[in-house]
């Protein structure tokens, strides 16, 4: 492989804003969809392909479909930025982005990845061109590399009946603000704002990103210790989180972390008189399983946790706390929900799931087809 910009290359990163941002205060702005999949670093160099994922690492054995279609699809040399993604359909016919559908094709087994890529195929949306034919464009700004990767894709925009494909923009900060709450119903991430004279700066938070936050009131039900947890100074490492289900009891709906080491050692004090016996906890019949468990309850192993300890202290489910969280991924906090503040004022048996905001359905092929 001999192209302009060789790997290994750290994508543009983002950083984080409150709203929708005025293109006019960053010398204009291109919104776009944020997606909700694996960053992914495409190099084609005629039939040699690499894929790579934003810490560079190599993901091109996971996607054999992608690397075929990549070759079929895209210019004969280029590198892009893109995102792989899985969408399948739901109970009513509409596709909706399915990360932890996508994250089971990282798997040391060829035999799994072939059947999984036939199964259920991933995509790729490509939303910036690096480089083209013999051209760097990294030095370029994104107005000029957006429209060159236009040229370069115009055969793919629209349509819904190819594996790569390019994403939609838009300058209308109006119409980015519809995206982002309409969008969301397909499992889309938010939105992202680019500088229009901006070069591509790797591992620079150049971008501006606007993600869903929410509230909820969760029940503690549990802690992990710190790694650098020790008998001399215990560390709490991370919040075990649950929410009640009138079928089912309470539920492990994530975990709440990013303490300071201060902070850690006066949660651990702190919580000591809540420590009760896994036999008197609602999670005990759990620690019972010995297989992997697909909710990914606490204590459990999975194919991302193999040589973990995932054990857990358990603690009487008698306190809330508030958290942030962006979005869901079926029953649980899609990331690590944000510590807020306590709520002595709530009963536990009172948080449930239908205090979560019902994101409305939205079809992801009227996005890629817009």
């Amino acid at each position: 492989m001999d192209l302009p910009v060789m790997p290994p290359v750290q994508p543009m990163l983002a950083k984080a804003v409150s709203g929708v941002p005025d293109p006019a205060k960053h010398g204009g702005l291109l919104f776009e969809p944020k997606w909700d999949g694996f960053r992914c670093l495409v190099f084609r160099d005629g039939d040699e392909v690499e894929l790579a994922s934003r810490n560079t690492k190599p993901l091109t054995r996971y996607f054999p479909e992608v690397v075929d279609a990549v070759r079929a699809e895209l210019p004969e040399r280029c590198v892009l930025d893109a995102e792989l993604f899985v969408a399948l359909p739901q109970d009513d016919g509409r596709g909706k982005l399915e990360f932890e559908v996508l994250q089971e094709r990282i798997h040391p087994a060829a035999s799994r990845i072939t059947r999984l890529a036939a199964e259920t195929p991933a995509q790729l949306v490509a939303f910036d061109l690096l480089a083209l034919g013999d051209e760097d464009l990294t030095a370029r700004p994104f107005s000029e590399r957006r429209a060159a990767l236009e040229q370069a894709l115009a055969h793919l925009a629209g349509r819904t009946d190819t594996t790569c494909h390019l994403t939609r923009v838009t300058d209308d900060p109006a119409e980015a603000a519809e995206w982002f709450r309409r969008f969301e119903g397909a499992g889309l991430d938010g939105v992202v704002a680019k500088p229009l004279g901006a070069a591509y700066e790797p591992n620079k938070r150049t971008m501006l990103k606007i993600k869903h936050e929410r509230t909820a009131d969760v029940v503690l039900a549990g802690y992990r210790e710190h790694k650098t947890s020790t008998p001399e100074r215990p560390l709490i490492g991370s919040l075990l989180l649950g929410l009640h289900d009138a079928e089912h009891g309470l539920q492990h709906v994530g975990v709440s972390a990013s303490f300071t080491a201060a902070r850690r050692a006066e949660l651990f004090d702190e919580l000591q008189p809540l420590v009760c016996e896994i036999g008197e906890h609602p999670w005990g019949a759990w620690q019972e399983w010995a297989i992997a468990n697909p909710d990914r309850v606490p204590g459990t192993q999975s194919r991302w946790s193999q040589g973990k300890d995932l054990s857990f202290t358990p603690l009487r489910p008698e306190r809330v706390l508030e958290v942030k969280y962006d979005n869901m991924e079926g029953r649980r906090f899609r990331h690590t929900a944000h510590f807020k503040r306590w709520r002595p004022d709530r009963d536990p048996a009172s948080c449930g799931y239908d205090q979560l905001e019902q994101v409305v359905g939205y079809d992801l092929a009227a996005i890629l087809g817009g």
